[in-house]
Parts: C-alpha cells; structure tokens; sequence
C-alpha cells in the first residue's frame, strides 16, 4: 500500500522530531534537557485536557487530580519493598501494596489505567450538570484528592509523601509518550467521534436532538484524558523522584488552562505553540530577577518578577488574538502547500 504525501511528510517529521530528541539528549546542558522533558509533558497534559475542555466544550477543572492519582500510582508500583518499608515511619504501608514492584513501562500504563477508572466513576456525577457547575464540582475532585491522599497514611504516606523514587523519566519517555498522546487524540479529533465531540460544543441541545449521545460521548473524551493524565503523572514523579499532597494543587490546572487558552481551545496546533511558549517563556524570563545595570542604573533582582512580565505578555496575546495564537485551526500540509502556491501566483 502507497503512502500519501502528507503521511510521509508526517513520518519525516516524527524521525526529525527524535533526531533533535538525540541532539538535545547528547549535547544540551542538563538543566535546558530538563526545561525540554518538562515540556514534553505538560504537553501530553494539556493535549489530553483540551479534548474534554476545548474539542468537547466542557468546563472541567481536574487535571491536578488525575496527575495526582497517576503519579502515586506509578511511584508506588516502582519503589521497592525494602523502600516502603523504610518509607512508612509513621504507619506501615499496607501488605497488598508493599509486596508489589513492577519495572517503569507497566507502571505508567497501570497508572493511566487506574486514572480512567477513576474518571470513569467521576464522569456519572459529574456530566449531570453543565457549564459553571461543571467546573465547580471537578474543582471539589481535585481538592478531595489533595485530602485523600494526606490523610490515606497506609498507602500514599500522608504528608510525608514519597521519596526516593527511581529517576526513571528520561527526554525519550517524555517525547515518545507525548508524541503517542498526540497521534491518538489527533486520530480521535479528526473521527466520527470528534466530529461528535464538537457538535456537543457548538450545541449540546442540538446535538442531542440530531441523535447523538452526548453523555458517553463526554464520557469517553473524560476518561481518554484522565489516561493521558495518569501517564502524565507517573511521568512527574520519576521525573522530580519526589511527591507529595503540596505539589498537585489547583494551580497545576490553572498552568494547562492558560496553555490551551492562549493556544486556541480545541486546536492541538495551538496546544503544543503555547506549551513551549508557557514553559520556556517563564524560564527564560528569569534573567529579570537578577541584579542588573542598564545605563548606569542598578536595579536590583525582584523575585517573583518574572511572572509579572509573563503575566503580562500573556494578556497582550489575549487581547489581540481572543480566540488564542491558533483559534480552533489546525496545522495541515495542505494549507502549508496552499501558501506556498499563493506566493508563488502572487510573484
């Protein structure tokens, strides 16, 4: 079977993207290494959000908890024995668990697999109501998890987190997983099923009147993402090799709710512009903070500066694209193709 053009130039793409992952890989600093396996990931985070709040239309508020129950998930799975036990201090872990050790692949997988079960359950409560109240009750999941896993000593360790975790997470699980993340939702966007997806957005009322079955429909795009999410999550925590109830509060959400949002909701072209735009505009403005003089004029470093000028930058995106860099567009060949033809007729 002949491929089509595009789907080579699809696959050139893919083999330059892991070409640069070797590059940066072998001859980066660790630390812009690191900014590039950050990325990666919060971009496989806001890919799997944008289909249920952008493509789908529906206001959710719960990637900090689905990112929490994945990365305890995975970490519990790869720590070993010996380490829970010497972990627990305060309450022994629970025998069911503390037996378990598995390698790093089955571990991520079991942890989407647990996250979409988990939203799964969530989605039947949740998709009976809509629009504001929808945000508020998966706002109250993400706040339940933070409380849960404080306080299930047994099995996440409380307060006291998890430490120690195997520094499995390299730039080559990000971009593998990420670009995986992304051929699937894209696949899912460009079906039948989203096709569906949008005609929930644009007109929930409409779209149940020509015969379509928005609740599973919603369904599917919530437990797809809660995957994604979970993968996420276990991708963080062999990425930091610690975690705890602290570092999945809600302005983890609110991180991926600016990168779809300056992005375009519903564009994954916009998603992945704005991941690298979000992640490494906040590290390259770090310069700000440091004492500098311009002109003969010292001014001293101001922490927290940085965030205000991004803030700031932020805003004037807003204002002169409200739809985001890519509004509901998408990337295509064809439309690269067409602009060349234009310059060249207009030549």
């Amino acid at each position: 079977m002949s491929l089509s053009r595009n789907s080579i130039l699809t696959i050139i793409s893919i083999l330059l993207l892991f070409t640069f992952v070797w590059y940066a890989n072998n001859n980066l600093t660790p630390y812009a290494v690191r900014i590039w396996e950050n990325t990666a990931i919060f971009l496989m985070l806001a890919a799997s959000y944008n289909l249920i709040n952008g493509v789908t239309g529906q206001f959710s508020l719960e990637p900090n908890g689905f990112v929490a129950i994945g990365a305890y998930v995975a970490a519990i799975l790869t720590l070993t024995p010996d380490q829970k036990d010497a972990m627990f201090i305060i309450e022994p872990m629970v025998p069911w668990l503390k037996n378990i050790h598995m390698s790093f692949l089955p571990s991520l997988i079991i942890a989407g697999l647990v996250t979409a079960f988990v939203g799964f359950l969530l989605g039947f409560p949740v998709f009976r109501v809509r629009g504001d109240y929808l945000a508020i009750v998966t706002l109250g999941f993400g706040l339940t998890i933070r409380v849960i896993s404080n306080n299930t000593i047994t099995i996440t360790n409380g307060a006291l987190g998890l430490k120690g975790i195997a520094s499995y997470t390299n730039i080559w699980w990000c971009f593998g997983w990420a670009i995986l993340s992304m051929i699937i939702i894209m696949r899912i966007v460009y079906s039948a099923f989203g096709r569906a997806m949008k005609a929930i957005r644009d007109d929930e009322d409409a779209a149940i009147a020509m015969g379509i079955n928005t609740f599973w429909i919603k369904m599917a795009a919530f437990v797809i993402a809660a995957f994604f999410e979970g993968v996420g999550g276990g991708l963080l925590a062999h990425l930091i090799t610690t975690i705890s109830p602290t570092m999945f509060t809600f302005f983890l959400t609110f991180q991926l709710l600016i990168i779809i949002v300056v992005g375009g909701l519903g564009s994954m072209t916009g998603t992945v512009m704005a991941t690298i735009l979000v992640i490494w505009g906040s590290e390259i403005l770090r310069f700000v903070e440091q004492p500098m003089n311009i002109a003969g004029l010292h001014i001293p470093g101001i922490p927290g500066m940085r965030m205000v000028i991004f803030s700031i930058l932020l805003i004037v995106i807003m204002i002169f694209a409200r739809e985001g860099i890519m509004g509901q567009r998408e990337f295509s060949w064809n439309w690269l193709f067409s602009i060349f033809k234009k310059s060249k007729s207009e030549a």
